[in-house]
């Protein structure tokens, strides 16, 4: 799976549970500043992913999770992009 893919994924997952355009969800943007995300939003969007690429994000990875480009930039470092 190529980064490019694991962006696509990210992506509409984050469309998905955020409810936001997919066109809104790029690399840079900030879940909560700039995709609206709360707490609650933020930790069903980890679990989310964790599903999505079986993978496991340990709390203190997921708290510095807090743009797309990084939630990527983990999952690709676990699933060996």
């Amino acid at each position: 799976m190529s980064e490019k893919e694991v962006f696509e994924k990210v992506q509409k997952i984050v469309s998905e549970q955020l409810g936001v355009d997919v066109g809104e969800v790029k690399p840079e943007a900030s879940f909560a500043n700039d995709l609206g995300a709360d707490s609650l939003d933020t930790v069903e969007l980890v679990m989310a992913l964790e599903e999505e690429f079986d993978i496991e994000i340990p709390d203190e990875a997921a708290e510095g999770i807090a743009t797309v480009q990084s939630a990527v930039d983990f999952i690709c470092k676990k699933v060996a992009v």
